[in-house]
Formats: structure tokens, sequence, C-alpha cells
């Protein structure tokens, strides 16, 4: 991707004018945040789609609804350069975030939406409702201030990211390979750094199937799948590698039935990390290599790395240094990170488009109690994002 370094719109204007509208900023957010949009509540979510379609439509954006059988219906909303921008024939940039949250409906009633220290708490507020609005309002400002945008802009906000983008994921690859860059508003990392990588994601699944016998009458008729189990865990435990930033953890168990039966099967569920896309084959091929101890029982291995890492590209680093120089103007130091959680950013880094993630609310408690947002940074998220979109 080429950036334009002779690009010199001020976000100077864009702070006046989100501090101006701060109140604003956090109803549209707050409004949100009450709407709840579990992943696997269709009607929830496709609610809030529906509400956050009339807004993007009234700010002039072409809205298309990627409809869903099981999960909520996806949105795609496409706004197109302004009449005598340079950049009207260049490829758009991709706005990319999700709706769903891992919440339960009714959360809010013990988790309400509420402002305190300065802060907005709420279930979704932070992962990520917030880049939700700082997209929203960053869109309007460069309606407001250009009479409409510098470039054409894409956003694609998906509802199934929280449960692995099963129903997504194709979409967002083809939409991304239209772009020039992605621009992902997930939360900020810590202090309010931007992420430029991400580790890949994994799932695997070891199914052990023995023989079932009673524990007393005859234990020696029965092939233990719990005892299997527990071998198989040990040497799962040592395919990590963590200089390598390959993380392997077996977080659910099950198996059995009675304490008086000789378990016939046995289930463990694991989590992979893999912060190189050619771990993906590496860790697999230790998984598949998997034989029972006892010849008895039988294993049974599935899944795989689902999510490829996000990698710090060249690409990815000019984007952030674009990022840094609009802040510089304002005397604000934007730092970098990697984190091990994945987003949906992976799948568009691993295509080599350009992609810088965590551009969304500064905060903290994603998927937890205290998740919240810092309001008094608010703005000048909104005016980086805006800056960026104009200066790209």
């Amino acid at each position: 991707m080429k950036i334009d370094k002779a690009a010199s719109v001020s976000i100077s204007p864009y702070l006046r004018y989100f501090e101006e509208r701060r109140g604003a900023l956090v109803e549209t957010i707050r409004q949100m945040v009450e709407m709840e949009s579990p992943s696997f509540n269709k009607a929830s979510v496709d609610l809030l789609g529906a509400s956050l379609a009339e807004r993007f439509e009234k700010l002039g954006g072409t809205v298309r609804m990627d409809e869903q059988a099981w999960y909520g219906n996806h949105l795609q909303v496409d706004f197109p350069a302004r009449p005598g921008a340079g950049s009207r024939k260049r490829k758009p940039i991709l706005l990319l975030g999700h709706f769903d949250t891992v919440y339960e409906l009714g959360t809010l009633t013990k988790m309400p939406c509420k402002i305190e220290k300065g802060q907005l708490h709420g279930p979704g507020v932070f992962d990520m409702k917030s880049g939700i609005g700082l997209m929203l309002h960053a869109i309007e400002a460069l309606q407001s201030v250009h009479g409409g945008l510098p470039r054409a802009v894409r956003i694609w906000l998906v509802t199934d990211e929280e449960v692995g983008s099963q129903s997504s994921r194709g979409k967002t690859e083809k939409l991304a390979k239209q772009c020039e860059a992605v621009l992902v508003l997930e939360p900020s990392g810590p202090h309010g750094a931007l992420k430029t990588s991400r580790k890949g994601v994994g799932d695997y699944t070891v199914r052990v199937t023995g023989q079932a016998a009673h524990a007393g009458l005859d234990p020696g008729a029965g092939q233990s799948a719990t005892v299997e189990l527990a071998l198989q865990i040990a040497r799962i435990a040592a395919f990590g590698e963590p200089k390598r930033g390959l993380t392997v953890n077996v977080g659910v168990i099950r198996g059995g039935t009675r304490t008086n039966v000789i378990a016939a099967e046995a289930v463990a569920e694991v989590d992979v990390r893999i912060q190189r896309l050619g771990d993906a084959t590496r860790i697999d091929r230790k998984f598949r290599a998997l034989k029972p101890v006892n010849r008895k029982c039988k294993l049974d291995i599935s899944g795989g790395v689902n999510r490829p890492p996000m990698e710090r590209t060249a690409g990815t680093v000019a984007l952030l240094s674009k990022a840094q120089a609009i802040a510089r103007e304002i005397g604000w130091k934007l730092e970098e990170t990697a984190v091990g959680g994945g987003s949906d950013g992976n799948f568009t880094a691993a295509l080599g488009i350009p992609t810088l993630d965590g551009l969304g609310g500064v905060g903290d408690g994603a998927h937890a109690a205290h998740e919240h947002v810092v309001i008094e940074e608010l703005p000048r998220r909104a005016a980086l994002i805006a800056g960026l979109l104009a200066q790209l």
C-alpha cells in the first residue's frame, strides 16, 4: 500500500469537533450497549443491525444486509468518495468490526450500562460497541467537515466474530481483497496501543473411546478412556513452544458416567495459539501423530487452526507510522503492541492486505464484569480514525 506523505489534513479540527460532541458520542455507544446482542440470539442481534443500518443510511451510506439463517445478519455499508476527490478511483479503505457479544441476554440486569468515575460501563462496551460508535461519528465528521469522504470507505460488521466467524469469514476475505487497507475497530491494547500483530487461534478435540465394565465386579474387562486421555494430555501439554509463541491449553475435559463404571468415553478440548503462519502445519502434524498408549482404546482427533496469525508486515507498519504521525500532531505518543487474542483482522492480514488493529475504545475488562471504556479518550480515538481516513 502506498501512503501519500504529502497528505496534510490536520487532526486538530477533528479533535475539537469530537470534544464538542463527546456527549453525543457517549450516547451513541450507550444506546448500542443497551441493545443486547449475544452471538446466538439472532433476533436481538438483528434488531441492533437494523438500527445501525438506519444510522449509516442517514449518513449517506449504501447498506447491504448479508442475511444469515442462524446468526444475525452481517452488515455491509459503502460510502463513495465525494465528487472531485483525487482518490475517487482508488480502492476503498475497509473498516472492520463485529456487533455480537459474549454475554447472555439479560446481562444488563446485573451489569448495567452506567457512567462511573469517567468510565462508561456495560456488556460489550469495550469489545467492541465503542469501536462502532467511533466509526459512525468519524464518518459523520468527514461528511460535515469535507462535505463527503476524501476517499471511498467500506464498512463490514459481522455477527459471529465471538464464536469463530464461521459464517462471515468468506465474505470478510472477499470484501477485503477489494480494498486497499483494513482498519480494525476492535478495542485498543494497554494504554491505548494499536495492535500490529495477533496470534493465530486453533481448536482441537481429542476423543478417546474405551470399553465400559463394572469397576468392582469385572474391572479387567474394561479399557479406561479417562486413563488414556490423561496420558494423552501429558503429551499434548508438551506441544507448546513458548519461545516460538506457540502455546497449548487443555481447557475442557469430560469423561465417564459413574464412579463404579470403567469409562468408555473421554474428551479433551484444546486451545492452540500460534505466532507464525507456518506453525499451523507444525502443530497440526503433532496432533495427527498422536497414537493410543493403550492399543485397546481408540483416538479421534478433530479441529485445527481456524484463525491465522496477524503478522507484523511492512504494510501494517506503514499504517502504524501514519497513525503515529497523526497522533503526534496533538502531542499524543501512540504505541503499538502484540496480543495473544485473535480478531477478523487476522483473516485480512493473512491475505497480505495492510491491516491495523486496535483502533477502537480505550478501556479494560473485555468479556468481564468490569468491562468499560474511558470517556475522555473517545474524542481523540474518533479524531485518529477520521484523520486516517482523510490522509490515507
